[in-house]
């Protein structure tokens, strides 16, 4: 039970129908699908050009306890930083898991936001340390997926898994979505998710 999203019905310049467009935290996100030649499926894609705490794009009728969800992106600019998540098991802007790649970083982490307050997730196998340092080269399209089954997610970047992390702090269905952070201009492209039984 896939569902894999492109953009491409909406037209270029508006904002994508049936998603809470919004941010945890401070300042003002701006979500709008724009054509983009270099779209993984052409013609457009959604852009994220507002600056905020963590802007975040929550599919409204969505809603995964196990599954996956997975989307191509490109990190555009962003001074502050220049980054790229997936969210799931939402129940608001406040309350999700995200898995973002940086590329200022050069690294993917895991990470819990509870009432807004957003806390990275130990990694299996190794306590301590910040997610796993892998190149996140800017202006180029990559891939980033996470499966997860009850407490256990499995976090996969263009087409290699590279970590699993384990938490219980949110265990019920929630709503799939993506997410970046700060200055970040991020495209995002063919947002597939699912269930799993």
């Amino acid at each position: 039970m896939a569902k894999t999203l492109n953009f491409d019905s909406t037209p270029a310049g508006m904002a994508p129908e049936g998603w809470t467009l919004t941010k945890t935290g401070r300042g003002q996100s701006k979500w709008t699908v724009e054509a983009d030649a270099t779209a993984p499926s052409k013609p457009n894609v959604l852009k994220q050009s507002g600056q905020a705490t963590f802007p975040v794009a929550i599919k409204n009728d969505s809603s995964v306890r196990d599954g996956f969800v997975e989307v191509k992106f490109k990190a555009i600019a962003g001074l502050e930083d220049r980054a790229a998540g997936i969210i799931w098991r939402a129940k608001d802007a406040d309350n999700y898991y995200v898995v973002r790649a940086n590329a200022l970083e050069d690294n993917v982490v895991l990470y819990k936001t509870i009432k807004g307050v957003r806390t990275s997730l130990d990694i299996v196998g190794r306590k301590g340390g910040y997610g796993v340092s892998t190149p996140v080269s800017s202006g180029q399209w990559h891939a980033l997926r996470c499966d997860f089954t009850g407490n256990r997610f499995k976090v996969t970047y263009d087409g290699k898994q590279i970590f699993e992390v384990e938490d219980t702090t949110i265990a019920d269905a929630g709503m799939i979505g993506l997410w970046t952070k700060a200055d970040s201009v991020t495209l995002f492209d063919e947002l597939a998710y699912g269930e799993v039984k």
